[in-house]
């Protein structure tokens, strides 16, 4: 079962308190237990996390920034969407059903996979995401990580069924955690087309310094686009 909302605004105030091992470092909810930090190109730290009770395979992503939690979302086995919550515009989304579910084992198995979901949310109405992940058969390694590329691409629509907007870009997936991972990607709305570069810098993991910092290290300080497209 899904959470609704008001779940969300529980886990969220579990992670304010209680407390970790560092001083300044993230605070997991109860019962969950983090795998990775992962510091990203674009002033953004991101923890990836499981928690008891979830079925197996799901986890948890939370990306922080500057100005503090911007985004917290979990993904299933398969890397689809459950539900994600986006901190700047205050909105929730929650996974109402696939008539072509995403496939993160069709994906390896075959190269490429397609999918066209929905989602529900209270504050913007029902959602529609479709679109195609491929791999590029290009293997990299970042700070010793081993990764396989791909390439997306994305078109998002409103409950009116009107195009809201595009995406399109380069990302890595890791078989050993089963998800993806972001890198560089383009956005073009009604009104704006911009670039982002997520591409991770470091990954860190439990007992190494900076696991579960809550201070972004890399590309701060740089006007990044206001515009908060769902991950």
């Amino acid at each position: 079962m899904m959470k609704t909302v008001q779940t969300i605004g529980l886990t969220f105030g579990l992670m304010a308190s209680t407390p970790v091992v560092a001083q300044d470092g993230f605070a997991l909810p109860a019962g969950c237990s983090a795998f990775v930090t992962m510091q990203l190109s674009s002033c953004t730290v991101s923890h990836h996390y499981r928690c008891v009770g979830d079925p197996d395979g799901q986890k948890w992503r939370a990306d922080m920034d500057e100005e503090g939690l911007s985004y917290v979302g979990r993904t299933d086995d398969e890397a689809q969407w459950v539900e994600s919550f986006h901190m700047r515009s205050a909105h929730s989304e929650q996974f109402g059903g696939a008539v072509d579910p995403m496939s993160f084992s069709e994906l390896v198995a075959n190269g490429v996979d397609t999918w066209d979901f929905e989602t529900n949310s209270a504050e913007i109405g029902t959602s529609r995401y479709a679109g195609m992940d491929r791999l590029t058969g290009e293997t990299v390694v970042i700070d010793g990580v081993s990764l396989m590329r791909t390439e997306y691409a994305l078109t998002a629509y409103g409950p009116d069924g009107s195009e809201t907007w595009r995406s399109s870009g380069s990302e890595y997936i890791s078989t050993d955690w089963r998800m993806f991972v972001s890198g560089i990607s383009t956005y073009v709305t009604s009104d704006d087309s911009f670039e982002t570069d997520n591409t991770p810098v470091e990954f860190i993991f439990p007992g190494e310094a900076g696991f579960l910092s809550t201070s972004p290290k890399y590309g701060c300080g740089v006007q990044m686009s206001s515009y908060q497209a769902t991950q």
